[in-house]
């Protein structure tokens, strides 16, 4: 195979590698009872509660998607809702215990675990080129 895929171009390589990487981090995720959408609302909790629509905004949703993601992870016991005080049409959404266990367990596995990018030589330097090809991609 390794002669094979030394010829493939870069894009293909690219996209290959997202595919591969993102069905086993799917198959990790729902062993914590999570979905890719419940570990990215997880993500933007994790400094402290949020409204469903600011929660919506910074995941780049709708505000009906994340209310169905919020409900599952309510169901799983990720978060918790509670209704604003300031204005008891918001609903505020915090990360639980159990939460904040599965995003670090799902970090952790995504840094060192050698079926995900412990794979790479540095991560942090990966990382941060991925970065810069998206910035890149998403300013044309």
């Amino acid at each position: 195979m390794r002669a094979d895929v030394d010829s493939w171009p870069t894009g293909r390589l690219l996209s290959v590698a997202a595919r591969m990487v993102e069905a086993r981090f799917d198959d990790f995720l729902a062993g914590l009872d999570l979905t890719h959408a419940g570990l990215i609302t997880l993500h933007h909790l994790a400094d402290g509660p949020l409204p469903q629509r600011e929660l919506a905004r910074r995941s780049h949703v709708t505000d009906q998607t994340m209310s169905r993601t919020i409900e599952r992870l309510a169901r799983t016991a990720h978060v918790a809702r509670t209704m604003d005080p300031a204005d008891r049409r918001r609903t505020q959404v915090a990360i639980t215990p159990l939460g904040t266990a599965a995003l670090a367990a799902a970090r952790d596995e995504e840094r060192r675990s050698d079926r995900f990018f412990g794979a790479v030589d540095d991560y942090d330097h990966f990382r941060d080129q991925l970065i810069r090809l998206i910035e890149t991609a998403a300013d044309r």
